[in-house]
């Protein structure tokens, strides 16, 4: 049995929650205590897709980079996105300047992976009331957008719709 291995990156602002829906993902674990990134971190899942996309006895795994978020490290994240071929880009609901960003790190990441694929993650999601979640991703909606693949509330906490996140753009990148 042989394995499809794809590098996708994982980034954002500073404290967006990148490592905790990694960790939800990939573990199925959320810890309240606060870790932040220095440079990068790599995680890696194998994951299901459907079998009529793959090549008999293969299977897919993800290797995630969890790339630091400070605006320092914005000149050499660039280097890690080398080679990618997707990327989840994390703003956190309860912070309007982070979801602000998010066009800023789409044509980041594209200007170094024109052909790749993004989905957005909305984060945070249990940390505002339901009413205005709906709002807030009407607003931040880029799938109008070449390569977007969707964009997504999320809660690493809760798990919501984290693993959908990881399956929409594995399904694209077979």
């Amino acid at each position: 049995m042989s394995t499809i291995s794809r590098k996708i990156c994982l980034f954002g602002d500073f404290g967006v929650g990148k490592t905790s829906l990694i960790r939800q993902f990939v573990e199925s674990n959320f810890s309240d205590e606060y870790l932040s990134t220095v440079g990068v971190k790599l995680s890696r899942k194998l994951v299901g897709v459907p079998q009529k996309d793959l090549l008999d006895g293969q299977d897919l795994q993800l290797i995630i980079w969890d790339i630091e978020g400070s605006n320092k490290f914005k000149a050499v994240a660039q280097n890690y996105f080398q080679g990618s071929k997707g990327a989840v880009i994390v703003g956190d609901v309860t912070q309007p300047e982070t979801l602000n960003h998010i066009q800023e790190h789409i044509q980041t990441f594209l200007a170094v992976n024109p052909k790749s694929y993004i989905v957005v993650a909305l984060n945070k999601s249990d940390m505002i009331a339901a009413e205005y979640l709906e709002n807030i991703r009407k607003m931040y909606n880029f799938t109008t957008q070449n390569n977007i693949l969707d964009t997504y509330i999320t809660s690493a906490k809760t798990g919501n719709n984290v693993d959908e996140i990881f399956h929409t753009l594995a399904n694209r990148l077979i």
